[in-house]
């Protein structure tokens, strides 16, 4: 029978250091990868792994098992070399059986996260080194079901809402007299189905179901169980469980997402698998903690960017209901060579067929903002080539892909996938939050049998920073929660948006980022980074999203509140709303798009206790009031952008910028700079230099250059925006 037993240390060392006995799973970036450093970024090299093996059991075949290595693993087993893996997340084997001794044997192990071919090339968030997932040694008998067959357990289930159920499974090394038996099982355990054959290099087994069970998203998700045995006369040689479901579903461009033939719109979020002080080598707990936050917010899907993730949240995702988009590394940077094109077909292989019997998984994601380089005929014919191999290995399921803001409405990237969605930030990056219904609305228009949903959309918050006037950029907690309440009504009113994702259902890392007074992280989370404080805007989703009675009463780390920064926002999924204030009411309103406001409460000098009740359940904080507004809520100006963008090369410390009436500095829009003859040139000169053009210019035009260069970060040089501005203070407009 077959055995598996994780490895759970290593002794590790990188770039010539002394080896340390670390735990398994490993990343060498969980601290520098997210702390944004002006080190030049976190350590990208080889790290190498040595681990102990067990003692290999006889008349069996051992194998190593990697569950995610990042992003090039080369394998050695007692100083042989076993092969090389290329790519960061998904699983993968050997067969060490060969290479193995009586003795004492030693898995060496060497992985790269530096830059190569492999992908993502380039992409806001850090790509963390090392053995992050879980590694097993398996032992199988001579006859075992393919244990390298592209990392899947070599047994792939395809179910369909008529109750029949066809299994592929490839079995190895057996004898003339083996059979393939297949049992599947009800939730409660009960068999309700068996079907058993002669044992093939290829094994196909076809078997009814009476009346199924439908797998019912969060409403119902129904799961079946799938035991496939691999028999020699009555002794069982190998096995392998999986579950599975039956469900259908299809997208209309006119009304959205249908499960099972239902409407069932799709809201839900992205999520990034990385973790404070742990990056990506989280455990079963932590994978858990996420889903149960993202089933507390309401979600019914997930779009699991930017990569595959742990195979133990697929598991999860199956469980809980929610409908998946998975995808591949894809992502920001276009490379043209053989050895990239390559990669990409291979790690799109492995993401299907390794996910291939989960019935959370409804659409394979073949790219994320591919078009930022520019349109290109090879990047093209690579996404339609994905495309293909999609739909070759996997029919059964949509495609789909997330298109950077700027690509055209008749891009003919619009048509490659058979639904397609867009990254927009109008009203963080560019624009106003209101721009995006029109924008959807004109796609729609042009585009009436393309069904389009929203796969980004966030806005930054950082809970020091506070406003009872919030605006676009000021990274507080009450412009993150406006914004997403905007978007909410925005999607409200068009069904015939297919699925929205939050950017992100938690902060995460990124190292090069330098914004809103903390370095290393992208704060455009729902939740924080160690998973603790849920931030206003998650509340404005569960009153959306929830019919368990709720309210929540924001502000609570707005705490002290001065005269015109009074009024209290109450989110609830009830119909209104009785506040009180030190015991007293105040007065009951009804809650409008599931929000009731109170102007301006009289608070007393002090502490004060606002309670908001909605049905039976109540929500209270504690409000200061104070004479003056606590300037400690305002992020420092020289916060706002890089503090040395303020110091002029040669001077002894930060300088203000200037702003002249009737000329341009940075606070103008990159556009509006380049419309202009003069200011215009000296731009586009700058640009030039630094490679930017075609689309990514015409992306970045709605943002102010003083935006363009908070996101640049460290990457721009001391005084740039000092430089820039008084270059720009000297052109009048």
């Amino acid at each position: 029978m077959r055995t598996i037993t994780t490895l759970k240390e290593a002794l590790f060392a990188k770039d010539g250091d002394a080896p340390v006995r670390v735990a398994l799973p490993h990343t060498w970036n969980n601290l520098d990868g997210q702390d944004g450093a002006d080190d030049g970024g976190y350590w990208r090299g080889i790290g190498s792994y040595h681990i102990s093996l067990p003692a290999p059991t006889a008349g069996c075949r051992q194998y190593i098992e990697f569950q995610g290595a990042n992003h090039v693993a080369t394998v050695y087993c007692n100083g042989r070399e076993m092969g090389v893996h290329r790519g960061g997340f998904s699983t993968f084997r050997f067969e060490l059986t060969e290479a193995l001794t009586e003795k004492e044997n030693i898995l060496t192990v060497e992985v790269t996260n530096a830059p190569s071919d492999i992908y993502p090339q380039m992409a806001d968030f850090t790509f963390f080194g090392g053995l992050y997932c879980a590694v097993n040694f398996i032992e199988v008998p001579d006859a075992h079901f393919d244990l390298m067959k592209t990392g899947t357990t070599g047994v792939f289930i395809t179910p369909r809402c008529t109750g029949t159920v066809r299994i592929d499974a490839f079995p190895v090394g057996g004898s003339a007299g083996c059979t393939v038996r297949a049992e599947l099982c009800d939730a409660a355990g009960q068999v309700v189905a068996v079907a058993e054959t002669p044992a093939e290099a290829h094994t196909v087994l076809k078997m009814k179901v009476e009346d199924p069970h439908l797998w019912n998203g969060t409403i119902d998700p129904y799961l079946y169980t799938a035991n496939v045995r691999l028999m020699d006369g009555a002794d069982e040689m190998d096995a392998v469980t999986d579950h599975f479901g039956f469900r259908s579903f299809h997208v209309d461009p006119e009304r959205g997402f249908f499960l099972n033939g239902k409407s069932y719109p799709l809201h839900g979020v992205a999520r990034h698998q990385d973790r404070l002080d742990m990056g990506w080598a989280i455990t079963r707990k932590e994978h858990e903690e996420d889903m149960a936050l993202i089933q507390e917010v309401g979600a019914n899907t997930i779009r699991l960017a930017h990569y595959q993730h742990d195979p133990y949240f697929y598991e999860l995702a199956d469980k809980a209901g929610m409908v998946i988009w998975a995808e591949i590394p894809f992502i920001s940077k276009f490379n043209p060579s053989q050895a990239a094109h390559d990669n990409t077909i291979s790690q799109m292989t492995e993401l299907i067929a390794q996910n291939y019997n989960h019935a959370s998984i409804c659409f394979w994601g073949i790219s994320n903002e591919i078009t930022i380089g520019g349109e290109t005929e090879p990047l093209y014919q690579n996404l339609c080539e994905l495309n293909a191999l999609c739909k070759r290995l996997d029919p059964s399921r949509l495609t789909t892909m997330a298109e950077v803001s700027m690509v055209p409405m008749d891009s003919e990237h619009v048509y490659i996938t058979d639904v397609l969605s867009y990254n927009h930030y109008f009203g963080w990056y560019m624009g106003e939050v209101e721009e995006n219904g029109h924008w959807l609305d004109e796609f729609h228009k042009k585009n009436p049998s393309r069904p389009v949903g929203i796969s980004e959309y966030g806005a930054e918050a950082i809970l020091s920073w506070h406003s009872a006037k919030p605006e676009n950029h000021d990274y507080t907690e009450e412009y993150q929660a406006y914004y997403h309440h905007e978007m909410l009504k925005t999607f409200a009113t068009r069904p015939y948006i297919w699925s929205t994702h939050v950017w992100n259902m938690f902060d995460f890392a990124a190292d090069a980022r330098d914004e809103g007074g903390c370095k290393g992280r992208n704060n455009k989370g729902l939740v924080t980074y160690d998973r603790k404080i849920k931030k206003d805007a998650f509340y404005i989703y569960q009153a959306y999203w929830t019919t368990a009675p709720m309210v929540h009463v924001c502000g609570r780390r707005f705490a002290d509140r001065a005269p015109g920064e009074r009024s209290v926002y109450v989110y609830t999924n009830q119909p209104e709303v009785t506040l009180l204030l030190n015991g007293q009411p105040v007065g009951t309103k009804v809650a409008v798009d599931h929000m009731a406001v109170f102007e301006e409460l009289p608070l007393q000098d002090g502490e004060n206790t606002i309670t908001a009740r909605a049905g039976d359940v109540e929500d209270t904080i504690t409000l200061n009031g104070v004479e003056k507004s606590n300037p400690d809520y305002v992020l420092p100006q020289e916060d706002t952008q890089a503090g040395n963008w303020f110091t002029p090369e040669g001077s002894e410390g930060p300088q203000e910028l200037e702003f002249i009436e009737g000329h341009f500095s940075i606070k103008d829009k990159i556009g509006d700079i380049m419309a202009h003859p003069v200011a215009g040139a000296m731009l586009r000169e700058m640009f030039d230099k630094a490679g930017v053009g075609g689309p990514m210019l015409d992306m970045i035009s709605g943002f102010t250059l003083a935006n363009m260069l908070k996101m640049a970060g460290k990457h721009m040089p001391a005084g740039a925006a000092f430089f820039l501005n008084d270059k720009l203070n000297k052109i009048a407009k």
